[in-house]
């Protein structure tokens, strides 16, 4: 797909999302991005942000999410870029696999259905300007 003038490449995984690195890796490896993974956007729930909360991230730690362990341990790095999609904390003592396995409410599903037009954006402004300009940008509000 061409942005402007870059060409992006855009996937969705078809793996199970605990296996998304299955699916990243030859992904990275045929764009040739092996030894520039902060040019790798993976975008993902977040529960340490509010239900409907974009933000951008470089890099860090997985905070006990599969998918992003997966996608950690394939690529053999942390250091690719993340958009995190705010889905919220579980209530009470509910699981968190639990919580993120279970069918949103149709509040959060308004929120959510959002969130994923406006990360979009957020990746669009990494194209456009560059991660720290977008970094601030979105981090803000």
């Amino acid at each position: 797909m061409r942005f402007e003038d870059r060409s992006l490449l855009a996937a969705v995984p078809e793996t199970y999302m605990n296996e998304s690195g299955l699916a990243a890796r030859p992904l990275v490896r045929r764009a040739g991005l092996e030894g520039v993974l902060e040019r790798v956007v993976i975008v993902h729930d977040e529960l340490d942000l509010p239900v409907g909360t974009v933000r951008i991230k470089r890099g860090g730690g997985i905070a006990g999410h599969n998918g992003l362990r997966s996608v950690q341990s394939h690529l053999h790095s942390p250091d690719f870029l993340r958009v995190r999609i705010g889905i919220g904390r579980p209530p009470g003592k509910m699981a968190g696999a639990d919580y993120v396995l279970r069918r949103p409410s149709s509040s959060e599903r308004e929120l959510l259905d959002v969130a994923v037009e406006r990360a979009a954006d957020a990746i669009e402004a990494i194209a456009r300007r560059g991660v720290d300009q977008a970094m601030n940008e979105w981090n803000q509000r």
